[in-house]
Formats: structure tokens, C-alpha cells, sequence
């Protein structure tokens, strides 16, 4: 029988907006009692730095390259990992000992599983002499090492939720709209279909930052002023991944604004809320059948306007959308729970990644081990 362990996820997803904490007592397998979860945000300065990160990750060739600025701010990233473990721990009464493992995501920096290259920055080993807690990390590299697209990495964790959900009937999709979306399909028999659909708030984010100067559209309020552009709105849907055969991982600079929008700052958020939906739907329709349910995880289901545009497009179709939370879920820290359950799975050599995922050839496990200081010995804290 498989170990039952204490886990905490770290997610820093493509909208770079802050750390997300949650912790798991799981076997990697059947068994998940999800725990307590916090978020932490990023100041803007931070997210400024960031945002250089992804311009500095251009000239990457090799993964272990670190043009620019960016070793310092994989060090500092780490940084504000660690103090966000520390500073959880503390708000729920605990301590490094009563954690076997940190599932630790890092930032992505670069994806172009064209060319078997992604990049997550984040410095696994200092992070275990930090907090003094086991750390799994780097967990996409080995899928594309075995042919995948290296994400989504999350389908896995979707389909043990599906198994211990109650009223949940076959086909069901996850829906995680952050800054890419991704769906993740659950069939009978557990059958596993996942990938990225398109723009997720990436494309909102940049909007509303570039015409007004705030970093995100909170409760659609700006979207909810505007009118859908049919002509702009096309011209993104018109992006050939929606028609390609083969299903392809995204990197949050694949859907560029289309040359000549002169849409003001409403009416562009507005029509952004309804790309967002309607590539969920449009990306749907490479799945082996149509879902009756859609479970909604991510940021985006946050934003009314994206919610209620999706309900629409989703029930022309006969189904139903529902947020996390209404399945039973926490919308918010699903990702950093499915972090600490692959992290326990790495640990026990169990696979991260399937054919029908990410495209990897076979099933196949991933992630890197960082031991925490023993007993005595120095943190060597920077």
C-alpha cells in the first residue's frame, strides 16, 4: 500500500499575479483530504520584474540558461516561496516536521514545446535549506525529455477529484482558466484527454494594464461596461491552433493582439471576456464527445462576465457550467493542491503524464528531489 504523506503546493501560474499555498494528505493516488490554502500576492514592482523575466527568457536556448536579470530573480522568487511557506505554517499551527514535501511549480519563463524547451524558474535545493522541508520540483521537463508537451501537468490530480466526487457522471471537464486555459477531459473509465483551449486572462490582463494601468479586470468590472466586437473577436478566434489536428501547448505570448484594433479600453476588455469563453467551447470540440458538465477552477471564474458568456455558449450545446466551488472544490487553490499531489506521486515514481495529456510517448513520472538540511547542518541562508 502506497504511503499517505503531508504535502504542500506552490503554484505561481501565467497570470503572475501571486503565490498560491495549499496542503494535501494524499498517497499520490486514491487518497486526497485536502487541507488548508492561502494566497500571497506579488507587489507590482514584482510583477514588474517578472515581466522583464519573460523578455530576458527569450535568448534561452539550453534550460539551464539564465540570460539577464534572471538568476537574481530566480533567487528572490525562491525567496518569497520560502517566506510564503513559513508564514503559512505558522497561520495553521504547524511546523517543517509535520510536512513530508513540497510540490514546488516555480515560474514559467519560457514554454516552446515545439522545440522541446521549457523553462520554470525557481531554485528547488535553496528552497528546501529554507524552509527545511523535502522539495519535488521541475516537474515538466522530463514529459518533453519522453516526447510531451510538457503541460498540462494537472489532468492527474482532475481525475482523482472525479473519482471521490459525489453526483459527478462521466464525461465531465476541468476548466482552469488562468492566464492560458486548459481543459482536462475525464471519460468511463477514467478515460484522460487534456490540453491547453486558448487565451485564458492572459489576454484581458495585458488589455486593461496597457489602456488604464491596472494589472487586472477584478469581477469584470471593466469588461461589464463594454460591448463584444464581433470583427475583433473573430480575428482572435480565427487563430489557426483552434483548427489544428494536433493539440499544442501555449505560451502566454501565442495570441498577440490582431494588427489595426483601435478598440477602446470597455469594449476591448468586453471582447477578450468573450474569446476567453468562446475558445473554451471551440477548443471543446476536439474532445472525444461534448461533456455535460463544465467544472470552472482559475481566476477567470471570478470574472461574471466570462462566467455568463460560457454558461450561454455551453448551454446552446445542452451543458452545464458550474464553478469549483459548487462541485465541492476550491476554485482557487486547485493547482496548488494538484502541485503537492504529483509531488507525493514523483516521490513514489508514479506517472505525471499520459499519452492523451500532453502527447509524452508513454506514461511517465517527473520531477527532481531536494532534501532538506539534516539535522544540525547549517541552512546556509542567503
Amino acid at each position: 500500500m502506497a504511503q499517505t504523506r503531508t504535502a504542500i503546493g506552490l503554484m505561481s501560474g501565467t497570470s503572475m499575479d501571486g503565490i498560491d499555498v495549499a496542503l494535501l494528505k494524499t498517497d499520490g493516488d486514491a487518497i486526497v483530504e485536502r487541507g488548508p490554502s492561502a494566497g500571497f500576492a506579488y507587489d507590482a514592482r514584482f510583477r514588474d520584474r517578472l515581466k522583464q523575466g519573460l523578455v530576458d527568457a527569450k535568448a534561452i536556448t539550453q534550460r539551464d540558461q539564465r540570460p539577464g536579470a534572471l538568476p537574481e530573480l530566480e533567487r528572490d522568487l525562491t525567496l518569497r516561496h520560502a517566506e510564503a511557506v513559513k508564514t503559512f505554517l505558522q497561520q495553521n499551527n504547524l511546523s517543517p516536521a509535520d510536512i513530508d514535501v513540497i510540490g514546488f511549480h516555480g515560474q514559467t519563463v519560457l514554454h516552446r514545446p515545439d522545440e522541446a524547451l521549457t523553462v520554470q524558474i525557481g531554485d528547488g535545493p535553496l528552497l528546501a535549506r529554507e524552509t527545511g522541508i523535502d522539495v519535488v520540483y521541475d516537474m515538466r521537463a522530463n514529459d518533453m525529455v519522453h516526447g510531451g508537451q510538457g503541460a498540462p501537468l494537472i489532468p492527474a490530480y482532475h481525475a482523482a477529484l472525479a473519482r471521490g466526487a459525489a453526483g459527478l457522471s462521466a464525461p465531465v471537464v476541468f476548466v482552469n482558466i488562468g492566464g492560458i486555459s486548459n481543459l482536462t477531459f475525464i471519460g468511463a473509465g477514467e478515460t484522460l484527454v487534456a490540453y491547453d483551449s486558448g487565451p485564458g486572462n492572459t489576454l484581458i490582463d495585458q488589455w486593461v494594464e496597457a489602456h488604464a494601468g491596472i494589472p487586472f479586470d477584478q469581477g469584470g468590472m471593466v469588461a461589464s461596461e463594454g460591448t463584444v466586437l464581433p470583427d475583433l473577436a473573430e480575428r482572435y478566434l480565427a487563430n489557426p491552433f483552434f483548427t489544428a489536428k494536433q493539440r499544442r501547448s501555449l505560451d502566454r505570448n501565442d495570441f498577440v493582439p490582431p494588427a489595426g484594433s483601435d478598440a477602446g479600453l470597455a469594449d476591448g476588455a468586453r471582447t477578450l471576456a468573450h474569446v476567453t469563453a468562446a475558445a473554451i467551447l471551440k477548443s471543446a470540440g476536439h474532445l472525444p464527445q461534448r461533456p455535460s458538465t463544465y467544472i470552472v477552477c482559475g481566476g477567470g471564474r471570478l470574472n461574471p462576465v466570462i462566467m455568463r458568456d460560457l454558461a450561454a455558449l455551453a448551454e446552446a450545446e445542452g451543458a452545464t457550467v458550474l464553478p469549483a466551488e459548487d462541485a465541492g472544490f476550491n476554485g482557487d487553490s486547485m493547482e496548488a493542491e494538484a502541485w503537492a499531489y504529483l509531488a507525493v506521486r514523483s516521490l513514489q515514481g508514479l506517472p505525471l503524464t499520459y499519452p492523451g495529456t500532453t502527447g509524452v510517448r508513454r506514461p511517465i513520472t517527473g520531477g527532481k528531489q531536494a532534501a532538506r538540511p539534516l539535522r544540525g547542518e547549517a541552512r546556509n541562508s542567503v
